[in-house]
């Protein structure tokens, strides 16, 4: 490894580590319920934090930095467990992860736009189906109770969540990129 591919790998470690900081920061901050019916059901913009990384470095850095904040929150703010981390990371990645690939092929505007909106989809029906296999644990009730909530608490709050990140994403990505381009983090 060359001293410029060296100083590129170190200025993208100390970014990644940034962002992770950051998106354990805002999750620690900001929790909201956005749909009453389902209590247990928070939203935190640390999606959004992560999503910026994917947009930058692709979908290897939301797996890095999704699976350390979701860690962070689990043994020190969270009281969900295991399960709590693992449905974190699902959704982080459906919609990241997603959003990540298709704007690594679209790099443009229009394919920011796609990637969000392809990201928000994803994550709904994932959670969907995750929510179906792991809630009943979670909650110690029943699937039928589960599937109950699909349509009044658990759709809705995944559609919402993605339609969140995605106006946050879109309007603070240029600022935050050009930020770290000026800096000379990112190239």
């Amino acid at each position: 490894m060359n001293q410029t591919e060296a100083s590129k790998s170190t200025k993208r470690i100390v970014v990644t580590a940034m962002l992770c900081a950051i998106a354990y920061v805002v999750m620690v901050a900001v929790h909201l319920n956005i749909v009453p019916a389902a209590p247990f059901l928070t939203y935190d913009p640390k999606d959004v934090i992560i999503t910026i990384g994917g947009f930058i470095y692709g979908p290897a850095e939301v797996l890095i930095i999704s699976f350390i904040v979701a860690f962070l929150e689990m043994i020190t703010v969270s009281d969900t467990g295991i399960i709590g981390f693992v449905m974190q990371v699902i959704a982080t990645l459906s919609f990241s992860g997603v959003a990540a690939v298709i704007y690594r092929r679209i790099h443009t505007h229009k394919g920011g736009l796609l990637a969000l909106v392809a990201g928000t989809i994803c994550m709904a029906i994932i959670m969907v189906l995750w929510n179906l296999l792991l809630s009943p644990i979670y909650l110690g009730t029943d699937r039928a109770t589960v599937v109950a909530m699909l349509v009044p608490a658990i759709i809705p709050f995944n559609v919402l969540k993605g339609i969140i990140n995605s106006v946050i994403v879109l309007l603070i990505y240029k600022p935050v990129v050009n930020g770290l381009r000026r800096t000379g983090f990112v190239i």
